[in-house]
């Protein structure tokens, strides 16, 4: 059930007391309803001023177009060049859109409210009907162009293909000679270049402050750039006509190479672009010499540290050969002095040997007079088992005690004590001796 509309209440009438007047409908929404709106200021104005339906609208658009052009007047026109006015609405691929709307100056960052606003100046200045009035030709070729700038640049995605072609906002390089400030006039070249990126972020080319991270991050950028570009617009148009199916297909197949052609030529033209740029870039310069400068830095110290190898090894290796030298000399050294002591020795055990053997002979061979030849044989032969058995330590002690003695009995009880200590030993039996012992 809709709400009810009820006539206002007096002055002095609560709402109270209008329930009970209305108390009849009291299933109905009660609510206040005030005059406003534009219908309501449209009604009030032609009841004030005693005028028609068709006479306050007419008034009211000529105050409409007044203050429309009391508008454009007051801001930065841009100037309408008259071979653009005289231009072939069919030829609508051929024109600049944003110019024929007066929008040279911001093209691709024209807003829009900017392209409405801006498309409803050249129309209430350029419409037949106000041309007409005027007395001018009636000629609507140019207010075509008009809408059709509007078509296109209203519509995000006709506009973004034709974008995607508009030479007018591209920024051309500078040449490899100029003079001018390298990272202005080529962030203005990235820059525009850049509204073609598929990434929101996109890197600027910065200055000569800038990190060699964010130089190599922004030339990586750009040589592996993501570009939403496409060339539809310069499509030719495909007929219309449905019979010839064929010939539709064939323009479409057409249509698809060429696109792919400029896509391919566009990103030949980026790189190259990317190339120059990066060539004429004084930071990679600076860069490049740096790391030249680090590589030889580097370089030097590993050779520093080669030559400091190489000098201790050559240090090693002489400590190694004295060394070497010392130990073959004390090792000679001491197989000539451990061959004296050998040959010290063996003298000694000689001469030791001959002083037993002589204390044999200065005994009379412990013979009572003359001693027979059996009897020399007989106790030399016991000195030589002696002389045998004996090691070279008993022997210097064995020699020592009979160079004290000269009597024949205290020389024969030496050689006894000897003779003992073997046998007792193990060292030699009582049956090796048998003239000493008689």
């Amino acid at each position: 059930m809709s709400a009810a509309v009820l006539p206002p209440l007096a002055p002095d009438r609560t709402e109270k007391d209008a329930f009970v007047s209305y108390g009849h409908l009291s299933a109905f929404t009660l609510r206040a309803i005030e005059p406003v709106g534009p219908q309501y200021l449209s009604h009030a104005r032609r009841a004030l001023r005693g005028r028609t339906w068709s006479e306050d609208e007419r008034i009211q658009a000529q105050i409409n177009v007044k203050n429309v052009e009391e508008e454009t007047v007051s801001e930065d026109e841009e100037p309408e060049d008259p071979v653009m006015l005289s231009r072939d609405p069919k030829d609508w691929k051929g024109q600049d859109h944003y110019k024929v709307l007066g929008l040279s100056r911001y093209r691709y960052r024209a807003t829009d409210e900017q392209i409405r606003r801006a498309h409803r100046k050249k129309v209430l200045k350029h419409h037949p009907d106000k041309k007409a009035a005027s007395g001018s030709i009636d000629d609507d070729g140019f207010f075509k162009c008009i809408q059709k700038a509007m078509e296109i640049l209203s519509d995000p995605v006709k506009r973004r293909q034709f974008d995607s072609v508009d030479e007018a906002a591209d920024v051309q390089p500078p040449s490899r000679k100029a003079k001018g400030n390298f990272y202005k006039e080529w962030g203005r070249v990235f820059e525009s270049e850049g509204r073609f990126s598929k990434k929101h972020s996109v890197p600027k080319l910065g200055d000569a402050s800038s990190t060699k991270e964010d130089v190599d991050y922004f030339y990586n950028f750009f040589y592996n750039f993501d570009s939403w570009r496409s060339f539809e617009y310069l499509d030719e148009d495909v007929p219309d006509d449905s019979d010839n199916r064929d010939n539709k297909r064939y323009t479409e197949r057409k249509n698809k190479t060429a696109r792919q052609k400029r896509k391919t030529e566009d990103t030949a033209r980026l790189r190259k672009l990317v190339d120059d740029c990066l060539t004429l870039d004084p930071r990679v310069k600076m860069f490049k010499e740096a790391e030249r400068m680090a590589k030889e830095q580097r370089k030097w110290e590993r050779e520093a540290d080669a030559r400091k190898a190489s000098e201790q090894a050559k240090k090693a290796k002489e400590e190694e050969g004295r060394r070497r030298k010392e130990e073959e000399e004390r090792s000679k050294n001491e197989r000539l002095n451990s061959k004296k002591a050998k040959e010290s020795a063996k003298n000694a055990k000689k001469k030791n040997r001959r002083a037993v053997k002589a204390a044999v002979k200065d005994a009379n061979y412990f013979a009572d007079g003359v001693a027979s030849a059996a009897v020399i044989d007989s106790t030399l032969d016991d000195v030589d088992v002696i002389l045998e058995k004996i090691d070279d330590t008993e022997l210097v002690d064995f020699a020592q005690k009979l160079c004290g003695s000269t009597e024949r009995d205290a020389l024969k009880t030496v050689f006894l004590d000897v003779i003992v200590d073997l046998i007792s030993s193990g060292k030699a039996k009582d049956t090796d001796f048998k003239a000493i012992k008689a």
